[in-house]
């Protein structure tokens, strides 16, 4: 054997680091919810109403977490979408969304059908 042979690098431990995630435009984002049958982000008026309307039924709901609770608006308007004419579905399915530890099995069926109203009242009227 030649004493020119050079030693193999060890290969590095080190993971590889990921690559940053690229930012994605509102109308680029309004473009794949309305692609994924959902309506884009609410207008400042709208997630004003929307958040008043949730905090009027009861004021354990949004807990000061606005955005939370406006993308699960947005999700409760997929449920309207997914289940045309079947309100009890509907309300069923948002009982379902809208649970959390303080209420694991939802806020109950009068809660969620007044959920579901708001929501579909001020983010997604024309579902």
């Amino acid at each position: 054997m030649g004493g020119d042979a050079k030693p193999k690098a060890a290969a590095s431990s080190k993971p590889a680091s990921p690559a940053k995630p690229s930012k994605i435009s509102q109308a680029d984002l309004d473009k794949a919810c309305k692609a994924a049958g959902l309506p884009p982000e609410p207008m400042a008026a709208q997630r004003q109403a929307f958040l008043r309307g949730l905090n009027a039924i009861d004021t354990d709901i949004v807990q000061g977490k606005d955005d939370k609770a406006v993308h699960r608006g947005i999700d409760t308007c997929g449920i309207v979408k997914r289940f045309p004419g079947d309100k009890a579905k509907q309300i069923d399915q948002t009982n379902q969304r809208w649970s959390k530890p303080t209420h694991p099995e939802g806020h109950g069926l009068t809660k969620a059908a007044k959920i579901l109203d708001v929501a579909h009242k001020n983010i997604c009227p024309d579902f």
